[in-house]
């Protein structure tokens, strides 16, 4: 019999969301950064997202401080509603954690994802506790609702042949700290979506060896990367930059006939973080192809 560890994230997520039915009011379902859904409002969607950290994947218990920890449970979520060109607004928590796990650490946990919810103006409202056994590892989970305009609403799928793909900051190395301290790209994704026909954006999680490759198959888009371009942080290589994963910066695909606006106008109000173009998209079944994939969970 087939197992997760067989197949890969990607792979189960397919499997099993074939058996969903949603209803004419779900304008995105499975396969984005969130869930978009037209609740009646004339020029609104909402959007819903949950994520979830466990120990020992995310973060480690022994070496993470718990306020970073909560912290990185919100932002995760934030981010993803920020590559759609939204925002948060309300989200729920709910942590699983063994017994023995002190008030304080729990505390502190709350600070954190207090912290960054106060940040971007978005309501802790509730969730939810559970124990697990001593010795298993803990779970934080965040689901949340956020909101965009219906003229800013960007997905995955919106890319085409020719598109200039985009990325915001340096990539490689999250797991020297930046993992837990990354601040979501809220501003720069809603300036984006304000001033540019954004095609196609999601949140760079999983490294661009895992994301590129996502957005261009949603996209019905092949892509081609310019690996010396490709921003990479101080003290790490290529790979890592590719592969790592847990950046948290976007990547976008924008018409090639605005792609010198977009950079014209970037250092004019993000100095601080670069923008770089690292490839195209091009037609479905051509371009090239990763020879090592990002982060997939299940994968052994």
């Amino acid at each position: 019999m087939q197992t997760l560890g067989d197949m890969g994230e990607d792979a189960v997520v397919a499997r099993v969301v074939k058996v969903l039915n949603q209803r004419d009011s779900v304008v995105i379902g499975p396969g984005d950064d969130c869930a978009v859904v037209d609740i009646g409002k004339a020029d609104t969607y909402m959007l819903l997202k949950t994520d979830c950290l466990v120990e020992g994947i995310h973060y480690e218990s022994d070496s993470s401080d718990p306020f970073r920890v909560g912290w990185k449970a919100v932002a995760r979520v934030i981010s993803d509603f920020s590559a759609m060109g939204g925002i948060a607004d309300h989200l729920l928590v709910t942590i699983a954690m063994p017994p023995d796990t002190s008030i304080g650490y729990v505390e502190n946990l709350y600070d954190g994802m207090q912290k960054c919810a106060s940040l971007f103006d978005a309501d802790i409202c509730g969730g939810e506790t559970s124990s697990v056994p001593i010795g298993s590892a803990a779970v934080i989970s965040i689901a949340g609702t956020g909101s965009v305009e219906k003229r800013r609403l960007v997905s995955r799928s919106g890319g085409k042949s020719g598109d200039v793909i985009f990325v915001t900051g340096t990539l490689g190395g999250s797991i020297q700290g930046k993992h837990l301290d990354f601040t979501p790209r809220v501003a720069e994704a809603r300036w984006l979506t304000e001033n540019f026909k954004i095609g196609a954006m999601m949140d760079l999680s999983d490294g661009v060896a895992r994301d590129l490759p996502r957005l261009a198959e949603a996209s019905q888009c092949g892509y081609r990367i310019d690996s010396d371009m490709v921003p990479v942080n101080k003290g790490c290589d290529l790979h890592q930059a590719l592969s790592d994963g847990e950046d948290y910066e976007l990547m976008f695909a924008v018409d090639s006939q605005i792609a010198d606006e977009v950079v014209k106008a970037w250092p004019k109000i993000f100095s601080a973080t670069p923008l770089t173009k690292i490839g195209e998209l091009c037609d479905s079944g051509g371009g090239d192809r990763f020879e090592e994939d990002g982060w997939q969970h299940f994968s052994s």
